[in-house]
């Protein structure tokens, strides 16, 4: 008999234990209510970080990602661990479907189907053409470049036609350690920031509305962005609710990050399946929806 039904995952930083800020008290309130929601529905909990080096990941029958957030830096440590418990325990969202969200090519297969996204061009480790011929190529004015395995706006950088030999050897040196991606900069996150839709067993919940501070274009809260209660309109409900519905398989929750783009439609920035940060605590009852959610999935 396993000794816990569900293992909430987090990491070294947000399991509280060594430090404690604001951000690391909401994160820690965030997977308490989810813990909460489960126990009351007589599930046995525990929250661990996901690299401790002592844990028998067969002795629970679920790892919920939650707040993995340090992965997209240490990937290589993190895929040798996922492919470690694969065989060992099941995962929320499941293994193949983490694996997938994990590069962001996935967004051409969302555009395949229809899913509009910001205009994407994906540069494969090898490619010798510089970023000033790659921009030339796009006829783009200005690009966002970044890993296509990233998060937190990890190596993300705000590029003009001007200025783009300034980021040659930036460019070069993050190319020879991983696949890169340039997607056209769309200037109205800037003035109305990215929408966060909330999606559990495939229904929208809440939003959540992500500005930039003044100056910058990342609305990630490590650069100083702000959080916002949204109200999403019937429109943008359906389309966040479409992109999720277009996913090889329906993910028990996911998070739709999207932005107007130049022509002022609404688009997909990512689609987060992994570990995205859900924001219980502005809608717990989303939390208990997720719990009733993985009971159904479960049976």
């Amino acid at each position: 008999m396993h000794s816990f039904d569900i293992t909430i995952l987090t990491d070294s930083l947000h399991l509280g234990k060594l430090q404690r800020t604001p951000h690391i008290e909401d994160i820690m309130e965030e997977d308490r209510l989810v813990q909460s929601a489960l126990e009351k529905r007589g599930l046995r909990v525990n929250r661990i970080n996901w690299d401790h080096p002592e844990v028998d990941w067969s002795d629970c029958r679920y790892l919920m990602f939650r707040s993995t957030w340090d992965y997209f830096n240490r990937f290589p440590e993190f895929d040798r661990w996922l492919k470690s418990v694969k065989n060992q325990t099941a995962m929320i969202n499941p293994y193949d479907m983490v694996r997938w969200n994990l590069d962001k090519h996935y967004l051409l297969e969302l555009a395949e189907k229809g899913i509009p996204i910001p205009p994407t061009r994906f540069i494969e480790q090898g490619n010798l053409r510089s970023l000033k011929d790659l921009l030339a190529e796009s006829g783009w004015k200005e690009i966002i470049l970044k890993p296509v395995v990233s998060g937190a706006a990890r190596h993300t950088y705000r590029i003009s036609a001007e200025k783009c030999d300034q980021y040659e050897e930036v460019f070069r040196k993050l190319l020879a350690e991983e696949p890169m991606m340039i997607q056209e900069f769309q200037q109205q996150v800037l003035e109305k920031g990215e929408v966060s839709f909330v999606v559990i067993g495939g229904t929208f919940t809440h939003a959540i509305l992500k500005k930039a501070k003044r100056g910058d274009f990342r609305v990630q809260d490590d650069f100083g962005g702000k959080l916002h209660p949204y109200q999403a309109s019937e429109k943008e409900i359906a389309f966040a609710e479409a992109v999720v519905s277009r996913c090889r398989q329906q993910p028990l929750f996911a998070r739709v990050d999207a932005i107007w783009d130049n022509h002022n439609q609404l688009v997909i920035s990512e689609l987060e399946l992994i570990e995205p940060e859900l924001w219980f605590r502005f809608n717990p009852e989303a939390a208990e929806l997720l719990a009733d959610t993985f009971i159904s999935y479960d049976q």
